[in-house]
């Protein structure tokens, strides 16, 4: 059972957040924070779908080639872009380069595209826990996976048309927009939002 433990400053982190300078920065200034708006909650639903099946270090080393790859993920131009620019996509070594999953980000965008502004952020943040009701994980071991809310998430996003947001990738999506608070209770980033 691994809890927090000492990192290079000797302040205690979650563990998975030590072992790269770049975990140490986004475990500190991003993970866990409540993430708000149509645009950027539609980045971290495409990089959480890029994400799975690797590590997510994979993906935030590439974040910046993502975003310039596709145009700061703003739904309205993303929803705009072609079959010579998926074919510009699936050519950038600057990201994963997997078919399914930038058809699934391009679906996605000309889909979200036509919903009113806010919706998405709503949609999403409608599925957030009552923090006063969820038990503070002391260890690794205490951090679910899926939760009742992600998979509740995950059907929702789906029935609208959403592709490539399971259970589990909604429960990341959860985790790295602030919606869960999963800092182990001795990590220095627990309760930053």
């Amino acid at each position: 059972m691994t809890g927090a433990v000492p990192g290079p400053d000797g302040r205690l982190r979650c563990p998975w957040a030590l072992s790269t300078e770049d975990y140490v920065t986004y475990h500190d200034e991003e993970w866990g924070r409540p993430l708000h708006g149509d645009d950027a909650l539609f980045e971290r639903l495409s990089l959480e779908a890029f994400q799975s099946g690797l590590s997510w270090l994979t993906i935030l080393r590439r974040r910046e080639g993502f975003r310039t790859a596709f145009d700061g993920f703003k739904i309205a131009s993303v929803a705009t872009f072609t079959d010579a620019d998926k074919e510009r996509l699936l050519a950038d070594a600057g990201i994963i380069r997997n078919r399914a999953k930038i058809d699934a980000t391009l679906a996605n965008a000309r889909l979200l595209a036509d919903w009113p502004a806010g919706e998405l952020d709503t949609l999403i943040w409608s599925f957030a826990p009552d923090a006063a009701k969820r038990p503070v994980p002391r260890t690794i071991a205490d951090i679910p996976a899926v939760s009742d809310e992600s998979t509740a998430l995950s059907k929702a996003l789906k029935k609208r048309g959403l592709r490539f947001i399971g259970p589990t990738t909604a429960y990341a999506l959860m985790q790295a927009c602030g919606l869960v608070d999963d800092h182990l209770s001795d990590c220095v980033a627990r309760g930053k939002a």
